[in-house]
């Protein structure tokens, strides 16, 4: 993150409008939307980050791309931003709007990594689990890792469950290199 306090105030700033005006829940979709064209278009990033490209060119060209599909006060923040010089930070002024979003709702983001694919019925589950166990909401991030060899990991905030085959064996190494079964004999 290039520039954390500068996208903190705008997010803030952004979230406060959204909620005085009860449009949270459409200008979180709309940053959603920003989140994933600049995720998956490395043009749109190009371009947010060209200093020849002018601010109403760049307007231009962004009202092209989302022009219907998100709400005024989103193309109006835009806009402003724009004109500001500051959409090179865009980006991150959207992934910090969807962490103040999840903190607004009591939203926790946990990552469940495990060493294969898991159905949709043990994804159920685990998010009640966790969701029971956390008293709040979570948003559940998959990932495999077949290096784990079974088990999973499950990562929040600043807490990590391991349940990993990996661990298990890396613990099993450390005590036979420990060899604190063996008195040491010399």
């Amino acid at each position: 993150m290039q520039n954390p306090r500068l996208a903190n105030r705008y997010a803030k700033s952004l979230i406060d409008l959204a909620v005085e005006k009860n449009e949270l829940e459409a200008v979180h979709g709309d940053m959603l939307l920003l989140q994933s064209i600049v995720r998956s278009n490395r043009d749109v990033v190009a371009l947010l980050k060209s200093p020849v490209i002018k601010a109403d060119k760049k307007i231009k060209i962004l009202g092209a791309i989302l022009d219907g599909k998100i709400s005024g006060i989103t193309s109006a923040f835009i806009r402003l931003v724009t004109i500001k010089g500051r959409e090179a930070v865009l980006a991150e002024i959207a992934a910090e709007f969807e962490k103040q979003y999840n903190a607004i709702k009591g939203i926790v983001h946990v990552k469940l990594t495990s060493a294969a694919p898991l159905d949709n019925a043990l994804l159920s589950m685990i998010r009640e689990k966790v969701e029971a166990g956390a008293g709040r909401k979570i948003e559940l991030e998959t990932a495999v890792n077949p290096d784990l060899i079974g088990g999973f990991v499950l990562e929040t905030g600043n807490e990590l469950f391991d349940a990993s085959v990996l661990r298990d064996l890396k613990d099993i190494k450390k005590q036979f290199l420990q060899n604190i079964y063996v008195s040491n004999i010399r």
